[in-house]
This record gives structure tokens, sequence and C-alpha cells, in this order.
């Protein structure tokens, strides 16, 4: 069994969940917004972390196995 949707019938949908989504779970809304907000921050902190040049890997297994 295939199902086909137009185009129209597929905007409607989406903006139907879309509309209940904001409406009756703000938590959901809320979890994908601080989500998105945390990939950008830590995309932001990589970005500047990356000024300085980059250790090798040996000199990092070098120090975890001196513990």
């Amino acid at each position: 069994m295939q199902i086909q949707l137009d185009e129209g019938k597929t905007k409607e949908l989406l903006t139907e969940i879309v509309i209940d989504l904001l409406q009756n779970r703000q938590d959901v809304i809320r979890e994908i917004l601080l989500d998105a907000l945390e990939e950008v921050g830590l995309g932001q902190a990589i970005t500047e972390g990356r000024q300085n040049d980059f250790v090798a890997e040996e000199e990092i297994f070098a120090l975890l196995d001196e513990e």
C-alpha cells in the first residue's frame, strides 16, 4: 500500500502538526529550541578553540597513560 500526497495536502498536514505542537506540546518545542541553542554554542566554542595549533594524538595518549 502506497500513500500519495500532493504538495498542498502535505503543507496542510505539516501546518496542522506545527500548530498542534505549539498549542499542546510546548515542552517539545522548548526542548527543540534548547538543543538547537546548545548546538550553536558548541559550534562557536569549537570555532574559537581552533585558533591555536592542534595537539598530536600521541601527546594526548601519553598524558592519559601517565594517570
